[in-house]
């Protein structure tokens, strides 16, 4: 009897945990799940993300070593990052189309569209220096109380805590100097940065190491190098390992993420739903295009790859990116995805998709357009064409720090919100529906990874057919 492959167990997974949250919040078995089934979820992202950390060390180090020429390095390097560069630039621009062709944030009741107007007009007096881009008020004053109080009446699970949380980790960020970006990628401790998952400094350690290791004598430098890709192999198969109870882990993230967002009332949100669900279509429509015709296409002009050879290539790795909304967790299985699948050698999988992993978020920074305009037109606020080129450029820098981690979008949401004038606080809206739109842009992410990976190996020579390594 054939065995059922793993993406079909998983998609199996992701549909009864769906109907389990069903009935969980009908039969209100809400505290059950979320004390028994919910923490299984927590354990399949916790395994993912200490086996990815490591991962992430030891291949791109032996990434760099087995480069050998350190000016190849270099090259490749610029060209990785103008790659994911100009793809974040493309989707954060995509996002702006769509919001503004569709307008979800005006499909709404216009007499709640004239309340939240109000409540932006009380919180712009309540800052008067709001639109000066160097002096932005986060704190969280009386008017951002006001719609943090109208927001908590339709949701259990949002707290001020919550709120304030997000908006001072955006006001540390933004009290930063103009090079704090660049002191924050070099290490003091790279210890502490492997147990904090600071991936940036890991990345520069790694490259450094590497960088070093391959400037040291064969005899010096061979016993490490085997050893570093002897713990590299063991952590794939240890990822392997977690993979084969990928199914059951899946049930248990979707039918606790679901639950947990819902509550016991599945009525709570109705205030918001027809903004919810159209701004959700939006979203979700830009990061189809995204997904499956506009990096297709992409592969398939540079490369020549045929487009359906792309996408079933990196089937496991978009599930998995749906799954976890990680793209650190996913990362061992993009990178067995595109050196096994697609043909990416080793090398360039080594070194690309760990960078892409924390540096490109090309489904984040689509969704953080479309939710900043969406909410703006749900203000009754008209955004400037100049406005929204401020959106385009502060969305796609804040998405190269943003932490390769479920919803860490929304603190980077705050900065782009600031950019324009807006609310911070409006982060609150979208919240109900955030874990399921993460979900979606987590797997353009791992898909705009791919993309690159497949077109630096096209560029350095070094992709080749699975199916016949030689060619």
């Amino acid at each position: 009897m054939k065995k059922t492959p793993l993406h079909t167990q998983v998609i199996i997974g992701l549909i009864l945990g769906t109907v389990y949250a069903f009935f969980a919040v009908k039969f209100d078995w809400v505290r059950f799940t979320i004390d028994y089934i919910n923490p299984f979820g927590d354990i399949f992202i916790n395994l993912l993300k200490l086996i990815a950390v490591p991962l992430v060390l030891f291949s791109i180090i032996s990434g760099v070593i087995s480069l050998q020429d350190v000016s190849k390095l270099g090259r490749m390097g610029l060209k990785t990052l103008a790659a994911y560069l100009l793809t974040t630039m493309f989707a954060v621009s995509l996002g702006l189309l769509l919001v503004n062709i569709f307008k979800p944030g005006e499909k709404v009741n216009d007499t709640l569209r004239k309340e939240n107007r109000i409540s932006y007009e009380l919180w712009r007096d309540a800052n008067p220096n709001v639109q000066r881009l160097d002096d932005i008020c986060l704190s969280c004053d009386e008017a951002n109380k006001q719609l943090v109080e109208q927001v908590v009446q339709r949701s259990d699970e949002l707290s001020n805590d919550w709120v304030a949380d997000k908006l001072n980790k955006a006001d540390n960020k933004k009290k930063s100097g103009p090079l704090q970006a660049l002191v924050d990628v070099v290490p003091s401790n790279i210890f502490k940065s492997l147990t904090s998952m600071a991936m940036l400094q890991i990345i520069f350690f790694a490259i450094f190491f590497g960088i070093v290791m391959v400037r040291l004598p064969k005899e010096t430098r061979e016993p490490v190098a085997r050893l570093i890709d002897g713990l590299n192999e063991v952590f794939i198969k240890m990822v392997w390992a977690v993979m084969k109870a990928m199914p059951v882990f899946v049930f248990a993230l979707m039918a606790g993420q679901i639950v947990k967002a819902a509550g016991t009332d599945p009525d709570k949100f109705i205030e918001l739903l027809a903004f919810l669900g159209w701004y959700s279509m939006v979203v979700v429509a830009g990061l189809l295009l995204m997904t499956f015709v506009v990096y297709p296409i992409i592969v398939r002009l540079v490369t020549g790859k045929k487009i359906d050879s792309f996408l079933s290539g990196i089937r496991d790795a978009q599930i998995t990116a749906f799954s976890t909304s990680s793209s650190v967790a996913t990362l061992p299985v993009t990178m067995d995805c595109i050196q096994n699948k697609i043909g990416v050698s080793k090398p360039i999988t080594s070194f690309v998709l760990p960078i892409g992993a924390t540096v490109n978020m090309d489904g984040t920074s689509l969704y953080q357009a479309v939710a900043v305009v969406a909410m703006a037109q749900f203000h009754m606020i008209d955004l400037t064409i100049a406005q929204q080129l401020i959106i385009i450029i502060t969305a796609t820098l804040a998405s190269i720090g943003a932490a390769a981690v479920p919803s860490a979008g929304l603190v980077l949401m705050i900065i782009v919100l600031e950019s324009v004038g807006l609310n911070p606080a409006w982060i609150a809206i979208i919240f109900p529906v955030d874990r399921i739109l993460d979900m979606c842009r987590t797997v353009v992410n791992v898909t705009g990874d791919a993309t690159v990976s497949t077109i630096i190996a096209k560029s350095e020579n070094q992709l080749n057919d699975p199916q016949n390594p030689n060619l």
